[in-house]
């Protein structure tokens, strides 16, 4: 017979919406609109390039132009929907929408009444409609202004709303509601014993007083933020947004009014002598995802990111579809493509670029944790005094500079093995070459793609072992390098010496090499293998900014004479153009086994021997250096100073860095982008409002500032009711707007539309206080009854849409998971901080990216924090969460779901087995003399009920059949213990304690627990 019902039900409906044709007075916005939206303003609405026989029927007037009012059967729009004729009926047949004979005489009535159009209700300016006056009645009283609507609507309707909840039932249901965890046995006890009128008041308060009330809260806007651990895309690199997340949660707690909540994320950075936490909040639009996939365009990138940007904001503060129009005109709501661009224009002052992928792309902000800022502060103190006793003491060394000058020369000359050459003649095929004071040899001129030099200089009767070459700084050279090239580098391929005795010259052989650095593959060596493709060089990776030499052994030493000279020959044919030596000396050795010291050290004894007067700034720094350097005091103050410069900057460099707003200092001009393409701009557009909804002040700067104080505006008609209607869902399950992202004409209609208009004057008139509004609500008898629902109630209002009970609805996998560590004992109280890696099956990131991301799980308390704090992998979610939003984009509408699938984690995933086994221990522990005790405190802690006898009598049946089996099989007893990396205590029974873990397993599955009642 339930089909005959639903027959009945469907009849009854029918008429009931015939009888509104037939009596009442139709109302455009409820009647009218929806059915002209839905089937007619595709073609003949507000996109002008879809517009069709120059038909407008989303405005007043170009709708008139098919109606004569008061006259359906001459009006021609009624004409052409009543028609049978396919050719002239509209919608068009091939269009694939069809008016019922309901609609069309809803149209025609509507004619015949006057044509009277309206506003789109959410355009309207919001005004606090009267509160109704209700029969206060003591089963169902009216506590609030919300009751008053609620049963005006019901009274309509000729439905009656149920009694209030048990308090038990209503304990667990606002603390879920308010703080995402269930009360405590003890928090029951107390509030079940309190008699006083203002127990649940008290209840109430004491939650919203929570620190766990922020947590709850976040976690929607988390979803609505986009806000993750990573950037998503197939890099996916992780980034430090957690100080952000925690921002949320603190300001949820410390109520920070809603109109500040939304200018501190959209422009904290611009107001005026911005606090760190104003500029925190802007991180909130730097929570779009990031592309560095390879050869992406980072111009389009960009543009993507501020389009994320921009409709996210109109999205969440005024519940509409933006991105509809970022190609076109909006094709059913009063918005343009020009408004998109115009709302585009806003966020297109930032300075990123969109190249790369780096997580932390600049702007960026230092975000310490408060142990991180006491470090800091600390290191930083004693730097001070640190720093100040090597200033002062470097103060008195410089003074006995002079004497340690001339100790350490005479020292270097003691210790010389090498002797500079004092060249007779230097020349070079294309460049100058000078000797100068110290003896090196300095190149100048043009700087050739190629040179040769070669270098002549007498010799003393001695025998020579080897050579030197000390390849020096100059400030003239690329960034102070050794070389006039883009790098600062040189390539020698090629240095030829010869002995030279009157006319006869005779080739010294070199035997071997060493160079104080050598580049890749370019080796010393190269340089004496007599092929030019080969040589010499020093890049790091950066530009020289030090000195280098080489060391050349000879084959066999080499006798010289009195009046003979050496030539050495010094070729550069590189491939590398302009990589010639810019300033070198050359130095002979006569000791058997000649060694390459440090290449500071010729530097050194060059800056020595050269007048004080003429030294260079940097032969002077080499100077006070080395002097530094030989002072055993100094070295003890430089290094105390150096050790807390690492630890500070170790401490730094572990600060989360989070992104977040700034505009560039240069004007970036915004255009309309055709057909939504980056690199297609169009017409230049300003930032604006949109020119259907009240201006901006005609004198405001037009910046994110302005558009966040437009928003908040008294004269914004949509902001407070798009919030209020969120935070409506979040409490009652369902908006009063259904389509909580979608106030547009397309979006369904308030069930309740001067409940919302009330609550939404009423929360802007009192501060934008979140607190009080969510108070409101689970004060009111509409919140606080029973969620009891007969099979006559649920036929009229399945959806409960009308609330003649409260809802009843699967929790959130989120909180489902809280639910389960709180009840087990297992849950950590740790609040913010870096996002941890909890229970995962194996292999789920490596899947998903290539093996690339490799998860790493914690262990310890991370284990059991708040979901809140669970690392959220952009492009795979973590699994635990069965029913959430990806956050890849901006998401509001709730997302629940009962599919038996998810049975399958919450009776098998590591989290739940522990959080069994942990609330099975507690109920062993407990000082009780039967199961049924145990069970009673299980029920307590699970759904803050005792257990009625048929629940007692099914499950402790479920418990012996347990122990049955465990005691068949012990291994299975150990295998269910041995889950999850809590301690268990070994000194419990393993078959007793498994057989309880299964029970309290079944009762943390129980609907009801997975439910709010």
């Amino acid at each position: 017979m339930r089909w005959l019902s639903c027959f009945l039900f469907l009849v009854m409906a029918a008429n009931n919406h015939l009888s509104v044709v037939a009596d009442d007075v139709v109302d455009f916005n409820r009647d009218i609109r929806p059915i002209l939206s839905e089937n007619c303003f595709h073609c003949h609405g507000p996109d002008a390039e879809q517009r069709q026989a120059d038909l407008r029927l989303d405005e007043h007037d170009g709708a008139l132009s098919s109606i004569i009012v008061g006259d359906r059967d001459k009006s021609e729009l009624f004409a052409r929907v009543n028609t049978r004729d396919d050719d002239l009926r509209m919608p068009p047949v091939d269009s694939n929408r069809n008016l019922t004979s309901e609609q069309i005489e809803l149209l025609g009535k509507w004619i015949d009444q006057g044509a009277n159009w309206g506003q789109h209700w959410s355009w309207t300016p919001i005004v606090s409609p009267e509160v109704p006056k209700i029969e206060d009645l003591a089963e169902f009283p009216v506590r609030n202004a919300i009751d008053a609507f609620i049963r005006r609507k019901l009274d309509e309707e000729k439905l009656t709303p149920s009694p209030e909840a048990k308090k038990s039932t209503l304990i667990r249901r606002v603390t879920l509601d308010l703080t995402g965890l269930p009360p405590t046995p003890q928090e029951v006890e107390k509030f079940l014993n309190d008699t006083s009128p203002a127990a649940y008041e008290k209840l109430v308060d004491r939650l919203l007083a929570s620190p766990a009330y922020g947590e709850r809260m976040a976690w929607n806007w988390l979803d609505a933020a986009r806000y993750a651990d990573s950037n998503g895309y197939q890099g996916d690199r992780e980034r430090t947004m957690w100080p952000w997340r925690d921002w949320v949660v603190n300001a949820s707690n410390d109520n920070l009014p809603y109109d500040d909540f939304t200018t501190w994320q959209i422009a904290g950075d611009l107001l005026p002598d911005a606090t760190f936490e104003q500029k925190l909040a802007t991180g909130f639009c730097r929570n779009h995802m990031i592309n560095g996939e390879g050869g992406r365009i980072a111009a389009e990138n960009r543009v993507d990111y501020v389009m994320d940007m921009s409709e996210t904001t109109a999205t969440l503060w005024l519940g509409l579809t933006f991105n509809c129009c970022r190609c076109h005109d909006h094709k059913f709501d009063a918005l343009s493509q020009k408004d998109y661009y115009s709302l585009f224009a806003f966020f297109n002052q930032t300075p990123v670029t969109g190249a790369g992928g780096n997580p932390q792309t600049k702007p960026i902000l230092l975000a310490p944790t408060d142990e991180q800022s006491k470090q800091m502060q600390s290191l930083e103190s004693q730097l001070k005094v640190a720093r100040g006793d090597l200033a002062t003491y470097s103060k008195e060394l410089d003074a006995k500079e002079s004497t340690w000058e001339a100790a350490k020369l005479e020292s270097l000359k003691e210790s010389e093995t090498w002797t500079p050459l004092l060249a007779k003649s230097v020349r070079a095929e294309h460049q100058q070459l000078e000797q100068l004071e110290d003896g090196s040899i300095f190149a100048s001129g043009p700087n050739p793609k190629n040179d040769t030099y070669e270098v002549v200089a007498p010799l003393t009767p001695q025998s020579l072992t080897g050579l030197r070459l000390d390849v020096l700084r100059h400030e003239s050279h690329f960034q102070g390098g050794l070389a006039r090239s883009n790098s600062g580098n040189f390539v020698l391929t090629e240095l030829e010496v010869f002995l030279v005795n009157g006319d006869e010259e005779s080739p010294v052989k070199i035997r071997s090499a060493e160079a104080s650095f050598e580049q890749g593959s370019l080796k010393v060596a190269g340089v004496f293998d007599g092929n030019r493709k080969s040589g010499w060089a020093v890049y790091d990776g950066k530009p020289v900014d030090r000195d280098h030499a080489a060391l050349f052994r000879f084959e066999n030493p080499v006798e010289a004479v009195q009046g003979a000279e050496l030539r050495i020959v010094l070729r550069h044919d590189s491939q590398h153009a302009s990589h010639n030596i810019g300033r070198f000396l050359l130095s002979t050795s006569t000791v058997p086994h000649p060694k390459l010291d440090e290449a500071g050290n010729q530097s050194l004894r060059l800056a020595l021997l050269t007048p004080t007067e003429k030294r260079t700034d940097e032969q002077k720094k080499l100077l006070r250096q080395a002097h530094q350097n030989d002072d055993s005091r100094h070295i003890k103050l430089s290094k105390n100073v150096s050790d807390l410069e690492k630890r500070f900057n170790s401490v730094r460099a572990a600060v989360a860095k989070v992104m977040v707003m700034e505009d560039q200092q240069e004007f970036r001009e915004s255009f309309l982008l055709t057909r939504g393409l980056y690199n297609a701009p169009g017409d230049v557009v300003t930032a604006d409002s949109p020119t259907s909804l009240p201006p901006m002040p005609t004198e405001t700067k037009k910046d994110r500032l302005a558009l966040a104080e437009w928003l908040v505006a008294d004269e914004n008609p949509l902001m407070a009711r798009v919030v209020v209607n969120r935070f409506w869902q979040q409490v009652f399950g369902v908006g009063i707007v259904k389509t909580v992202n979608d106030f547009g004409v397309q979006g369904e209609l308030p069930t309740h539309e001067e409940l919302l208009n009330w609550l939404a004057a009423d929360f802007r008139n009192s501060g934008w206080n979140v607190k009080r509004l969510i108070k409101q609500m689970v004060m009111s008898h509409t919140y606080r009854q029973s969620s009891k629902v007969t099979p006559s109630l649920f036929e009229r209002d399945p959806e409960n849409r009308l609330l003649a009970r409260a809802p009843r609805y699967r929790l959130p996998s989120w909180m489902i998971r809280d639910q389960a560590l709180a009840v087990s004992g297992l849950l950590t109280n740790r609040r913010g901080g870096p996002s941890v890696n909890v229970y995962q099956p194996p292999g789920i990131w490596e899947e998903a990216t290539f093996g690339k991301k490799k998860y790493v799980q914690d262990h310890g308390e991370a284990l059991y924090r708040r979901s809140l704090y669970v690392f959220w992998r952009r492009i795979i979610g973590p699994t635990i969460f069965f029913d959430n939003s990806s956050r890849q984009t901006c998401t509001v509408s709730a997302f629940r779901t009962n599919t038996p699938l998810h049975s399958l984690l919450t009776f098998n995933d590591v989290t739940y087995v522990e959080a069994g086994r942990a609330l099975a221990e507690k109920a062993l522990h407990l000082d009780a003399t039967s199961d049924r005790d145990r069970l009673e405190y299980v029920f307590q802690r699970s759904l803050a009920r005792s257990a009625e006898d048929e629940e007692a009598t099914i499950l402790l049946a479920g418990l012996n059949r347990s122990r049955s089996e465990y005691k068949s099989h012990p291994e299975y007893a150990s295998e269910m213990l041995a889950i999850g990396e809590s301690e268990r205590d070994q000194s419990l029974d393993d078959v007793e304690h498994a057989s309880w873990t299964s029970l309290c397993l079944a009762i943390l599955n129980l609907d009801e627990t997975l439910s709010k009642e």
